[in-house]
Order: C-alpha cells, then structure tokens, then sequence
C-alpha cells in the first residue's frame, strides 16, 4: 500500500514561503532547477494565470523551472519577476546566447479583503521565496506563503468566513513519489469524507452553515456575493511523464479538490493546479494519478487544519478550541 512521506522527500524541487503578515498576504514558490515538464489545468470560473499557454502539449516549451503560487489577486502576478531574476543569476534557464531565460508559470488567489490591500507579492517577495527554497529553512505549511491571507466558505459574507491555508501531502508506492501543494481560499466548505470541518460559519460561531445548501436556497439571487476565492495548487511527482501526460494529470488532480470542497470549481473560484515532473521513474499513468488525487486531498484538508487565525478569520484549530470550551461549560 502507498505510504505517507514528508514532500521534501521527492528529488528534484525546492519548495520555499515569503510572506507579510501585517498585511496578510505572500506567496509561494516550487523550483525545478533541473527543469520538469510540466502541465496545468484550470477548472474556476475565475482564473488568474501566467504563462500557461506554453504547457499546451501542442507548443514548444520541454521544460519548466519554477512555478508561484501567490496571494494579491492579479497583482501577484509580479511575484514571478522575482522568481525569473533569481534563477537568471543561477545560470537557470533556457539559454539564449545572451543569457538565460527561466520558464516560471503562475497562480494566483484573491486575498485583498483580508489584510491591507495595498501590499501585495512583488518581485522582492518572489525573491525572497526562492531564497527560503534553496536555503535549506526548515518548510512551514498553514497561515504562510500564499496561504497567508486565504479564506474560506464565504458564502455568508467575510465575516462568517474562516481561515484556509497553504497545505502539503507526500504519498510513495516503490520507487514513485507524487507530492502536493496547495493554497486553499474557496467559496465553499472543507469536507472531510461528509463531514464540514470548516467554512462558512452558522449564526451561533461554531457550527457550520453548509455553503452548498445556502447556495442552493438562494439560486435566484444573481448578484455576485462571492468575489475574492480560489484554490490554486501544484502536484509534483518522479515519474516519467509525456507533456500530454502532465496536462492530463493536472486535470486528474481536481479530483481532489473535488473531494475536499463544497462545492468546488464555483464560477467564482480560479481553481488552477499545475503539474510538474522529473521524469526519472517508468509507471502506469493511473498510479500516478491516484497518488495525485490523494495527495492534493489531503494538502487541502492539511492547509485547512494547520492555518492559525490571522486577518480577524477564525481557524479551524480555534474552532476546535471554542467547540471544547463551550462542551465543558454545557456540562457544568
């Protein structure tokens, strides 16, 4: 059977975090100094994505050498420069004669109502990113990176959102590692086999509201109540894989999502996972996919429960806390 591993354990990336937390927000970076071949996948209905349509299989690009996840709606997008200057003077990149030019790709989430909203991922902080990647720190998940600023279940309105996160989650069978990282910041509920875990909150602060249900009782609302979300993510893995594989892969991945939100893919979400690989291990596509759709599950569900409360949103690990106090009272 697949046995749980720490993502650092599969070869060939770096994984690193910078972040503000005064203004609650930042983002974070997977590197490929080596280069992979990579795909994306993008299944919201409000994306904002960099250079994508190069991992079209039916384009040129062989190799990608980093990908950001950030924080700063489309704003964050500048984080990458920041990225491309730091592998540039790494001698990182396809070589062009006169220098190097490093294949950095994408996402981005919405996270302006939670902190300041004019402080956003820049180059600087796409620098410092990749720093932390390559300086051998020791890697933090919850209220960090590009998770710094996400939310989560905001059907009700902000203030009955909770804190979401940046999560990992590693699985290997034999000789093939399949890793995920994911920045969680959805519309809708996390869910945990039919249990809500966390979201939108009910009126009394402790349970949940169920996103899907209101949504569903409010279908003739039409006003966007919604903005500000997205679950983005990367998938990383040793296998062998064709460009059209990685593609496909990243589609397979929001499988997990899938299983880990309620609802997932919303029009107002920009769900985008990437996929990146190595190409060192000979596997059947399915396994790889299996491991994927696991590990991006799970990456969600880590994001969600190591998330500390930050920007005035409630965490889940408080939630637990209040749910434990409250117990306690009712039983005196």
């Amino acid at each position: 059977m697949m046995q749980e591993i720490k993502i650092q354990e599969i070869p060939g990336f770096c994984l690193g975090n910078a972040q503000d937390f005064n203004a609650v927000t930042g983002c974070t970076v997977i590197l490929c100094e080596q280069g992979a071949v990579c795909g994306v996948d993008v299944r919201g209905g409000s994306p904002g994505t960099r250079d994508t349509d190069a991992l079209n299989p039916v384009n040129n690009r062989m190799q990608t050498h980093g990908v950001l996840l950030a924080g700063g709606s489309s704003f964050g997008l500048d984080a990458a420069g920041g990225v491309m200057r730091f592998l540039e003077e790494r001698g990182i990149g396809r070589d062009v004669g006169v220098t190097v030019v490093p294949n950095v790709c994408a996402a981005i989430l919405f996270d302006l109502k939670c902190g300041a909203w004019d402080v956003r991922p820049d180059v600087a902080m796409g620098y410092e990113a990749c720093r932390q990647a390559t300086g051998g720190g020791v890697w933090e998940e919850g209220s960090i990176g590009a998770g710094t600023g996400a939310t989560i279940g905001k059907v009700r309105g902000r203030q009955y959102a909770m804190k979401g996160g940046l999560g990992t989650a590693a699985f290997r069978q034999g000789e093939l590692m399949v890793g995920a990282v994911m920045a969680v910041n959805c519309v809708g509920d996390i869910v945990d086999g039919q249990q809500i875990i966390a979201g939108a909150l009910a009126d009394d602060g402790l349970s949940m509201a169920d996103s899907k249900r209101i949504i569903l009782e409010t279908y003739n609302h039409a006003k966007d109540l919604f903005s500000g979300n997205t679950v983005i993510g990367c998938v990383i893995t040793n296998a062998k894989l064709q460009k059209a594989q990685a593609v496909k892969l990243a589609a397979l991945s929001h499988n997990g999502i899938a299983r880990a939100v309620s609802p997932a893919h919303s029009i107002f979400d920009g769900d985008t996972i990437f996929s990146l690989s190595t190409d060192a291990v000979e596997t059947n596509f399915d396994a790889v996919g299996i491991l994927a759709v696991e590990a991006v599950r799970c990456a969600i569900l880590n994001a969600v429960k190591q998330a500390d409360s930050l920007g005035q949103r409630l965490s889940y690990q408080e939630l637990q806390q209040r749910k434990t106090t409250q117990k306690s009272k009712d039983l005196l």
